[in-house]
């Protein structure tokens, strides 16, 4: 597994611990420049609370980012309305902004169109298996981009460490509402799975 960069820890005031939360130095990459450009490599190093091996930019949670007249603003999607991660992933963008040296950085929520597991980058799905979570599947869109509504079945979901398919679910929730809980039949391992919406 691919060990993560020890990180500073950003403390947030939400009645619980912060959060580690990467900062870059932009000034030797290639290519970097633009403002908003910057901004996107400083989201790649923004973990999310309830999943540390991903950043917010793997979730696909960060939608659009536009600097203009000094002010840098980011559009996030929660992944669902009621997450409780949503403030603190508000905060840590704002404060990994702020460090990386923007002065006025402004945070909006987008919830139309709604996120889905198929905003998770191909990177995201290999170190949410590295990190022992099984991926969501893809849910196919109608040709006209609206996704349809879907029947919950059980599906076949792979174990990350072993990849055998003899699985079992024993809890439709996990550690979170958006994970479930899975055993692999073959290596005998629990492991959770990214629920697909």
């Amino acid at each position: 597994m691919r060990e993560l960069p020890a990180t500073p820890v950003i403390p947030l005031d939400l009645g619980g611990p912060g959060y580690a939360v990467g900062v870059i130095d932009t000034q030797g990459l290639p290519g970097i420049g633009e403002p908003e450009t910057r901004a996107w490599a400083v989201l790649q190093q923004v973990l999310d609370p309830e999943v540390p091996a991903l950043s917010v930019c793997d979730l696909g949670i960060v939608r659009e980012v536009r600097h203009a007249q000094g002010e840098l603003t980011v559009w996030l999607t929660p992944t669902y309305s009621g997450c409780p991660a949503t403030e603190a992933i508000e905060a840590a963008v704002r404060e990994a902004l702020h460090t990386a040296g923007f002065e006025q950085v402004r945070t909006e929520l987008r919830r139309a169109p709604a996120w889905t597991t198929d905003w998770i980058t191909a990177e995201g799905r290999a170190k949410l298996k590295a990190y022992g979570i099984a991926p969501p599947g893809h849910i196919q869109q109608a040709l006209d981009g609206a996704v349809p509504i879907r029947i919950v079945r059980r599906e076949v979901v792979a174990c990350p460490r072993c990849e055998s398919r003899d699985t079992e679910r024993l809890s439709a929730f996990g550690s979170t509402a958006c994970k479930a809980l899975y055993r692999c039949r073959a290596c005998r391992e629990p492991f959770e799975h990214f629920k697909p919406i």
